[in-house]
């Protein structure tokens, strides 16, 4: 069970107080989370359990639980490659073809079911909090929080646009800007679709991208950088300026001889720590088929 705990100080006692502000000085809990920690009895003075009005001495031991949860999905033996992991993370580099949980089309084979057998087999029990989604046919990081404090620091941080997400993306045609910043709003230009697109009345989205490296057959290596998150941004970003993601056959590109799924990696990720607030520097290295891809693209110049 994850704890945090807090020494009352001397200025702590001179102030005389109590517990429930103490609190809400020394730990970033969202309001919801305090909520439960009082309801289910987790606050410690001393390792006794304590009503948040008491006022504790100076040199007491204030200790916070935070309450078990846990998931329930099947358990399957599908590998997972771990990128990170402590009490507070799970960050993993997903494979293409994956979805992240179960849905209507998709009931098994999923990240969920991986992770549940991969915490019987590392004798861990946490409920399954996926912080940054990303599509089944896109790689690379994926987060998990293991509690409800981790997924809330990870949202404020990126509302606050203090999280920065790279993606490495293979497109057609040769981008001529090394370096741009795409501004253009997101949404459903019809809404009984699920592609998305830039449409006057869809949601601020800006995407910044340099060039990695181009090749005269008639493609680009970028880099892609998310300033915000919408659902397929970078896909319909690209798109937008007539240079669609190789192999992304939902926004257009209906030639799969090249690679079979869209040419995109969540390569990079950053931000505090919710716990020590250090900033953590997650890489994630680019999957088989697209370092094949690029090789294949290079051989089409020579």
């Amino acid at each position: 069970m994850k704890k945090f705990s807090h020494i009352v100080t001397e200025d702590d006692a001179r102030e005389k107080l109590p517990v429930r502000r103490l609190i809400r000085r020394y730990f970033n809990f969202s309001s919801r989370l305090r909520g439960k920690i009082k309801r289910e009895n987790l606050v410690f003075i001393n390792g006794k359990p304590v009503a948040g009005w008491i006022v504790p001495k100076q040199g007491d031991v204030l200790e916070i639980h935070l309450p078990k949860e846990r998931s329930f999905f099947e358990p399957e033996d599908v590998p997972i490659d771990v990128i990170f992991e402590d009490e507070d993370l799970l960050v993993i580099n997903k494979a293409p073809g994956i979805v992240v949980h179960p849905t209507y089309g998709y009931k098994e084979h999923t990240v969920a079911n991986a992770v549940t057998k991969y915490m019987l087999d590392t004798n861990q029990e946490f409920k399954i909090r996926f912080i940054n989604r990303i599509d089944m046919d896109t790689s690379g990081l994926l987060l998990l929080g293991k509690n409800s404090h981790a997924q809330d620091s990870y949202m404020k941080q990126q509302k606050s646009g203090d999280v920065k997400k790279i993606y490495i993306a293979l497109v057609k045609g040769i981008v001529k800007s090394d370096a741009e910043i795409i501004d253009a709003p997101i949404g459903k230009p019809d809404i009984t679709k699920a592609q998305r697109g830039v449409t006057p009345e869809g949601k601020p989205s800006i995407t910044r991208y340099k060039v990695l490296e181009r090749f005269d057959y008639g493609y680009t290596l970028l880099e892609a950088e998310l300033q915000t998150g919408r659902t397929h941004q970078i896909r319909v970003h690209l798109d937008y300026i007539g240079h669609t993601i190789l192999g992304d056959e939902f926004y257009g590109d209906k030639n799969q001889d090249l690679i079979s799924r869209q040419a995109l990696h969540a390569a990079y990720l950053s931000f505090k720590h919710p716990t020590d607030e250090k900033i953590l520097e997650l890489r994630a290295p680019l999957p088989d088929d697209m370092k094949k891809l690029t090789e294949k693209i290079r051989k089409m110049n020579t």
